[in-house]
């Protein structure tokens, strides 16, 4: 499922061309500063694989010092991240934490108050066309245009994309067919389940493939089953070289998707690294256990003071204790200080801490917290189609030229 990039010798053809039975339009090719030379057919492979490796040792994308306002609201406040290529990165944070933010000016959406951020080498305030070539969005909610077919959809996107009528016809098949789309690509998008239309979503955004893609929270609403066929699309789509950056509200997404993380809180990275990292910082285990009378949880607060001194970790339920712990023994003293005192417990588990417990440990906040609701006020707003899409990126590059 590779792609051609339309060649940067042609240029843009006039909107009419793109209408069905149109006479083709020659238009004079542009010198390219650079030829690019061809590569052999029995080196193609090989190709490929130097390419990836290439990619995977520089850095996609660099923030230093990145500021965003919104009036007195500082959605982003000194946000430093180096996000390594062919990688999927993934951002956690609680509602209103500056995540879509930081994915607009990332994608030139919006521009930066201050502080810098670097997109593949380029300064995204001041190349935004540059960084818009090399990169994909796909937002929260769904793009395409339900009253269009998948396979109308994506040959839609594709013809926008200065394709012609053949590539994008074969570019729509082959996308549908690595989605496993097929069998639906001659269904209206309004008819497909939650799960296809987040694939088809995703499918639009690899009708030219790019270096970046950035997934803004991709599973939020989908079942089991859906959400674990976007997680395939994803690692395939890393494992060709792509660089993900992805926001979610699902603390196991990002502990099976992403190689690092960074959890942002009111704007500020408040601890970056890879799962295994920030669990550590935690502690090495962790007690959990409910009390059968929530009454008793200032007796029992006492207790574990008493026993632990420190070490208590957040808690969503009334009845509910998370604690670190150095090791098992010195969980059954605890309990067993507990059960003396007689406050009775129904259960309790000793394990590795989760993201769930870093999350706690980090910003004072459930888990559930994450999805109570939408991120920043004004950072998102549900498109209408593929054809708001494009109008999108009209006015983006109207406004970057001007």
């Amino acid at each position: 499922m590779v792609l051609q990039r339309r060649s940067a010798g042609c240029q843009e053809q006039p909107a009419w061309a793109l209408l069905p039975g149109a006479p083709p339009v020659v238009l004079p090719p542009v010198a390219l500063a650079r030829p690019v030379p061809p590569v052999p057919g029995d080196s193609l492979a090989s190709h490929a694989t130097l390419l990836r490796s290439s990619i995977m040792t520089m850095t996609a994308i660099e923030t230093t010092s990145l500021v965003k306002t919104f009036g007195s609201t500082r959605a982003l406040d000194g946000v430093d991240l180096t996000i390594r290529g062919g990688s999927v990165y993934g951002i956690l944070g609680p509602n209103g934490a500056g995540k879509t933010t930081l994915i607009r000016v990332l994608a030139t959406l919006l521009k930066p108050t201050s502080g810098r951020a670097l997109v593949l080498g380029h300064d995204a305030a001041r190349e935004p066309a540059a960084v818009r070539r090399k990169v994909s969005l796909t937002g929260q909610y769904a793009s395409v245009d339900e009253d269009l077919t998948g396979h109308e959809n994506l040959v839609l996107v594709s013809r926008l994309m200065g394709m012609a009528w053949s590539d994008a016809k074969q570019r729509a098949t082959e996308l549908l067919d690595g989605f496993g789309l097929s069998d639906a690509a001659g269904k209206q998008v309004r008819t497909y389940s939650g799960g296809m239309r987040r694939r088809i979503d995703i499918a639009a955004s690899l009708v030219t493939r790019p270096e970046i893609l950035f997934l803004d929270e991709p599973t939020t609403g989908l079942d089991p089953r859906s959400r674990n066929q976007v997680w395939d699309l994803v690692r395939r789509i890393a494992a060709d070289g792509t660089t993900v950056l992805l926001t979610t509200q699902n603390l196991e997404e990002a502990d099976r998707l992403a190689e690092r993380l960074a959890v942002i809180d009111h704007g500020r990275v408040i601890a970056e690294g890879t799962s295994r990292e920030l669990k550590a910082s935690v502690g090495s285990n962790t007690l959990h256990f409910h009390l059968r009378a929530p009454e008793q949880r200032v007796q029992a607060q006492t207790l574990i003071g008493a026993t632990l001194g420190d070490g208590v970790l957040p808690a969503t339920d009334p009845d509910a204790f998370s604690l670190k712990v150095a090791d098992a023994q010195v969980a059954a003293e605890l309990l067993g200080a507990l059960a003396r005192a007689g406050v009775l417990v129904t259960d309790f588990s000793l394990g590795s801490p989760s993201l769930d417990d870093v999350f706690f440990a980090l910003t004072g906040r459930p888990a559930q917290a994450l999805q109570d609701g939408g991120d920043e006020k004004g950072a998102n707003a549900k498109p209408g189609g593929a054809r708001d899409r494009a109008k999108t990126g009209d006015k983006a590059a109207k406004e970057s030229a001007a």
